[in-house]
């Protein structure tokens, strides 16, 4: 383990030797054009190049260096690496307010994600990048625990212009709470009534709010006293899979929403 923990810090310790590692990973390159893409003297790159050779990372060949197949192995690895140490970077913030106990994907998923999070000058911030999805979308699917009036409004004009149809799947204390507001319950009656729009409540817990829409999947984030902490918004096919499949679990043991059941 020593060993090996040196080697990793032989390439850690400089960018210049990850850099042109993973360039003869990828084709065999001069001296001279190594030096020129990685910014490094002929000094540090020679260097570099004779460090290489004796771990035998790299040969000669008739266009200059190119990597040995131990070199490309460890050029992959650390690349897997440096992604996976972006990735957590990105999320580090927010990792506690994921629904980890319910994602089957693993976080390099949310590689490509796009994490909104509140700031002095934008506190809603996050609610506002989910927002432009749930008025954009043309198909919708939403469960969640939470359906503030402003979602809800966003949603309604969409289905009423015809531009959108809408599934949401919701917690029965969510329908409740709307249900305590006039302006809230005159939205989500209307859109309960448009064909373009099914909703269902769920009598129990839903562990996250998601919407899944125009090849996005949206997390919004809350803590534990429902304060919204950040959006997290990814176009990958593997989250998606996932935040359907959550949907439909949840769809298919939620009942068909009924005004006549709130009405007091």
């Amino acid at each position: 383990m020593e060993a090996a923990l040196a080697e990793v810090e032989f390439l850690a310790r400089s960018e210049n030797r990850v850099r042109a590692l993973h360039l003869l990973a990828e084709g065999a390159h001069t001296r001279g054009e190594l030096g020129t893409t990685i910014g490094a003297s002929q000094a540090t790159l020679g260097r570099i190049l004779e460090d290489f050779s004796e771990r035998s990372w790299i040969r000669r060949a008739e266009e200059g260096y190119v990597a040995t197949a131990t070199g490309r192995f460890v050029a992959d690895a650390v690349t897997e690496l440096l992604e996976t140490v972006a990735t957590e970077r990105k999320l580090r913030e927010v990792v506690a307010y994921l629904p980890t106990a319910t994602m089957s994907f693993e976080l390099d998923r949310l590689a490509d994600a796009t994490i909104t999070t509140p700031s002095p000058t934008r506190p809603s911030a996050p609610l506002e990048r989910v927002l432009d999805q749930m008025a954009t979308a043309p198909e919708l699917r939403a469960v969640s625990h939470a359906f503030n009036e402003r979602s809800l409004a966003a949603v309604a004009e969409a289905v009423e212009a015809g531009t959108q149809t809408f599934q949401g799947v919701f917690e029965t204390g969510t329908i409740e709470a709307l249900a305590a507001d006039e302006r809230s319950w005159a939205l989500l009656t209307d859109l309960a009534a448009n064909e373009a729009a099914e909703l269902r409540v769920y009598d129990g817990d839903v562990p996250m709010a998601a919407t899944v829409g125009d090849g996005r999947t949206a997390l919004l984030l809350r803590d534990e006293d429902g304060i919204v902490r950040a959006a997290v918004e990814s176009t990958d096919a593997t989250v998606r899979e996932w935040a359907v499949g959550v949907f439909e679990q949840y769809r298919s043991r939620a009942m068909p929403f009924d005004p006549a059941e709130y009405q007091t």
